[in-house]
């Protein structure tokens, strides 16, 4: 039997359908005004300290055989920029957290966004995110407030983001969850619009956030521009899904439109016209294909995270009503016994609402990283 993986820090990504939350995310594009605070970075380029940042090499776990340390440099001109937004992390007792860089959002930035410094210079600004603690009140209207703030601070980092950023560069946007939910909203208000910044959107990675599209389609839900990407070598689209290990059931907080995390950004639609968008990002196709998972490491000398090749499978799959990425993993039995293959921990699901939602980044990092080099070669090569 495989043990499980468990995270070091409990509160790590805690989102779910709230009671009477009625959403109305603020409606600013987010332009910097004179009043505008100061914008605090969890992550920037040559700030210190910056857990962006940290040890990128991984140790590389095979079924049977002895494991290996692949080791990554972070090139020092990456040719774009990543922008990423946290997942709720904050259990501070007030509606929106501060700004204040505490140990979650320090952990969360290494777990999360560290490994994507092989292929950008990764940006984070600290937001006023709606907490835990408001996140389960039954207080509709302190709930709207709470993510009217967590929006518009967001919307403020990335134009602070935008403002330090040379003319016409490209980026790549990276969240999960309530950080998801929140660039959703943004991109559908300030990014798909524009086409100039379209222009400069190589990808948005949005996990664990029920982006919607038109039933069949890979536009006209959130978004009317922006498309779900189809191929590892297009530019200006979205990767979303949402992981499980058995089908949600209809009570879900992912994968079904108009509940759960969706209430976040405004969406609240059940039409059936409407689907939460699932893109597996080690195929991009129909089919069980293996998942390039990375977790931090505590175990290996010298790589700052673990991938297990082989472990891990994914498709995508819809399922009364709900669309997600269904994970399956290989069995210790499938190895004889006389192989003495290794311990590789498994993820343990949160529950039949929750699924893998605190691993939607970790089990797909390696073919996320890849999938970012992979645009930067086509950018770069083809226009």
């Amino acid at each position: 039997m495989h043990t499980r993986v468990t995270r070091a820090i409990g509160v790590i990504v805690l989102l779910a359908t709230v009671s009477g939350l009625v959403p109305a995310v603020a409606e600013s594009a987010g332009a910097k005004s004179a009043s505008a605070p100061k914008t605090t970075w969890l992550c920037k380029p040559g700030q210190s300290p910056d857990p962006c940042t940290q040890n990128i090499s991984y140790a590389v776990v095979p079924a049977v055989g002895a494991p290996t340390v692949v080791h990554v440099a972070q090139p020092s001109s990456p040719p774009v920029d990543c922008f990423y937004a946290y997942p709720t992390v904050s259990s501070q007792s007030t509606p929106n957290s501060n700004l204040t860089v505490g140990p979650e959002q320090t952990y969360i930035a290494a777990d999360q966004a560290a490994p994507f410094s092989q292929v950008c210079r990764v940006f984070a600004p600290m937001y006023r995110q709606m907490t835990i603690h408001e996140l389960f009140s039954k207080d509709a209207a302190g709930q709207k407030r709470a993510l009217d703030v967590a929006y518009a601070s967001l919307a403020q980092g990335f134009a602070a983001f935008l403002a330090q950023e040379p003319k016409g560069r490209h980026f790549v946007l990276l969240g999960h969850s309530q950080g998801a939910a929140m660039l959703i909203h943004l991109i559908a208000k300030v990014i798909d619009p524009n086409p100039a910044l379209r222009a400069r959107l190589v990808s948005a990675l949005l996990l664990g956030g029920n982006l919607t599209v038109a039933k069949g389609k890979t536009v006209g839900g959130a978004f009317q521009h922006i498309p779900l990407c189809t191929s590892g070598h297009q530019l200006s689209c979205a990767v979303a899904y949402s992981s499980f290990y058995s089908a949600p059931p209809k009570t879900s907080y992912f994968g079904i439109p108009g509940q759960g995390v969706s209430l976040l950004w405004g969406q609240t639609s059940r039409s059936s016209n409407l689907q939460v968008a699932c893109v597996n990002p080690a195929s991009f196709g129909p089919g069980s294909v293996r998942l390039g998972v990375r977790f931090l490491n505590t175990d290996f000398p010298g790589a700052g995270y673990v991938t297990y090749p082989g472990l891990y499978r994914s498709q995508c799959m819809r399922v009364n009503g709900a669309t997600f990425l269904h994970v399956t993993v290989e069995p210790s039995s499938a190895y004889p016994a006389a192989a003495h293959p290794n311990q590789r921990p498994t993820v343990a699901s949160s529950g039949k609402n929750w699924g893998l939602h605190d691993y939607d980044v970790n089990l797909a990092a390696g073919d996320l990283v890849s999938l970012v080099a992979r645009q930067e070669f086509y950018l770069h090569n083809h226009r």
